[in-house]
């Protein structure tokens, strides 16, 4: 029988560890942690890894005075959010012709984000040093992006 719920099915070790594999990543307790295939995306990775780093930059930047400066630290905000959720969503499309869109769009958001980091730097909430790992890791993302897009407007 299958393993479904609560029944099990008699297969070899090899067998099951293919199906777990397959499945979801295993914990190492034995259990299997599911994941969607976006989770799996490095560029996925990237985004979340800039938005925890965007967070930490808006706590001290937001602080600073000026309506502007409030303006640019909502857009970044938003921004990153933007990439990162049209990245899940295209890379949940079947179609190619929606992924590619989807990731095209992350893209801008990702280098909206990159114009939003120049913003306040020249309304000196902060410096150029500061933002420059953001910076970095949007170029990464940026880069991943394009090349997902060109994948799937290909139709390679």
């Amino acid at each position: 029988m299958a393993e479904y719920g609560a029944f099990a099915r008699d297969e070899d070790d090899g067998q099951r560890g293919k199906r777990q594999a397959a499945l979801g990543a295993n914990k190492g307790d034995g259990t299997i942690m599911m994941q969607f295939d976006h989770e799996k995306l490095d560029v996925y990775k990237a985004e979340l890894e800039f938005v925890t780093w965007a967070a930490e930059l808006l706590a001290k930047a937001s602080g600073k005075r000026g309506l502007r400066v409030a303006e640019f630290c909502d857009q970044l905000d938003r921004a990153s959010l933007s990439a990162l959720l049209n990245t899940a969503e295209g890379n949940g499309k079947r179609q190619r012709p929606a992924r590619a869109k989807f990731f095209d769009d992350a893209r801008g958001s990702a280098t909206e984000c990159a114009a939003c980091l120049d913003a306040l730097v020249a309304e000196e909430a902060c410096g150029a040093e500061r933002i420059r790992p953001g910076k970095q890791i949007l170029i990464r993302i940026v880069s991943m992006l394009s090349r997902l897009v060109a994948k799937f407007e290909g139709g390679s």
